[in-house]
């Protein structure tokens, strides 16, 4: 499907983004087989996994990283997954991401600048403790 003409309907990039906002994995990767790019992007420039993040949703997270998901988008607002899972305090999401090799540095509101703004020293720790190349 071409983003430029015959890309999905806006009710169907509606439904879609509801399936990552409800977690609903299954469903959200029949329409990704179905055609829907897995990288679609919402009026705010979310794509299904930033909104997976934000909701918490670690298997559906995990499922569109397996099927490649580009983990580093971001987003109008300069928001990644990152920062996501980082202003949600969600370790295991955060660690999911890290371990796909995220830049927690991306994004005008980074995971870090996330983490120090709102004082989670825990998510920070867990950042600054993760092996980068």
């Amino acid at each position: 499907m071409n983003e430029n003409t015959s890309g999905p309907s806006p009710q169907v990039i509606e439904g879609v983004f509801d399936l990552a906002r409800d977690g609903l994995t299954g469903p959200l990767g029949e329409m990704i087989d179905a055609g829907v790019p897995i990288d679609t992007l919402n009026p705010r420039g979310d794509t299904l996994l930033i909104v997976a993040a934000y909701q918490q949703h670690p298997e559906t997270v995990a499922e569109l990283l397996r099927r490649g998901a580009d983990a580093s988008a971001i987003n109008a607002m300069g928001q990644t997954a990152i920062s996501c899972a980082v202003f949600r305090n969600n370790e295991a999401i955060l660690r999911l991401l890290l371990e796909a090799d995220v830049d927690p540095r991306l994004g005008t509101h980074s995971g870090v600048a996330i983490a120090d703004q709102f004082g989670l020293p825990r998510m920070r720790e867990v950042i600054e403790s993760f092996p980068r190349d």
